[in-house]
């Protein structure tokens, strides 16, 4: 069964640059300082507000992948690590290159996908008119999407839904977090022009979910 792993990380907009109009309609519920601050920094989680700036893929059958990130204004030429190719772009030549990969593999994994990673995708390649190759969000229980989070939840039976770093600490998987970076950090990071260093945090989500997809292929599932 051919396979590929997948995983993004993603960018918000500065919020000033947005119109007065969206900006009034993100802060409508926002009754404090607070409220106007958790609204800010949550512009990354949407696709209509923020944009992917990484996408990690990777075969695990081969451990062959590639990571395409962005990197704005600077010149950073392709480069390999352990069989995994970086590449820079756009955002709409990393989407362009992730269909064209995905196409080829009969099964997708990812952690959290449906919830996040996939509807994102899916929104961002609209904007830029890039027509998907192939369904990311099938019915969740014909098998040709594995969200490792709706398996390790049995679909919504067990109600506490843990992070992946959670979920590596209790099987002894090494987390990415480890590093030193988190989801938190990549708009600093992104703005900082760290480009390879998210790229590379990427690349280290997609090898933990391999090893966390192992343990639920040879331990859970049945």
């Amino acid at each position: 069964m051919s396979r590929i792993i997948f995983d993004i990380e993603t960018a918000g907009k500065d919020f000033d640059s947005l119109d007065k109009g969206t900006q009034e309609y993100l802060l409508k519920w926002a009754e404090s300082e607070e409220d106007i601050k958790d609204v800010k920094e949550s512009l990354s989680l949407y696709p209509l507000t923020g944009e992917i700036i990484t996408i990690g893929m990777l075969n695990p059958e081969t451990d062959k992948g590639a990571v395409y990130f962005q990197a704005p204004q600077t010149q950073i030429a392709p480069f390999e690590e352990n069989g995994i190719r970086f590449e820079t772009g756009s955002e709409k030549d990393i989407l362009e290159k992730f269909w064209s990969t995905v196409k080829s593999y009969k099964e997708i994994v990812t952690f959290n996908g449906r919830g996040f990673d996939c509807p994102f995708i899916l929104v961002r390649s609209a904007v830029h008119k890039i027509k998907p190759t192939k369904d990311l969000m099938p019915n969740r229980y014909n098998g040709s999407h594995i969200d490792l989070l709706d398996q390790l939840t049995f679909y919504g039976a067990s109600r506490r839904r843990f992070s992946l770093d959670m979920w590596c600490k209790t099987f002894g998987i090494k987390s990415p977090k480890e590093g030193g970076i988190t989801g938190y950090d990549i708009k600093d990071l992104f703005a900082n022009r760290r480009y390879t260093d998210i790229a590379r945090y990427c690349f280290g989500d997609i090898k933990a979910t391999k090893e966390l997809f192992s343990y639920w292929e040879n331990y859970i599932k049945f």
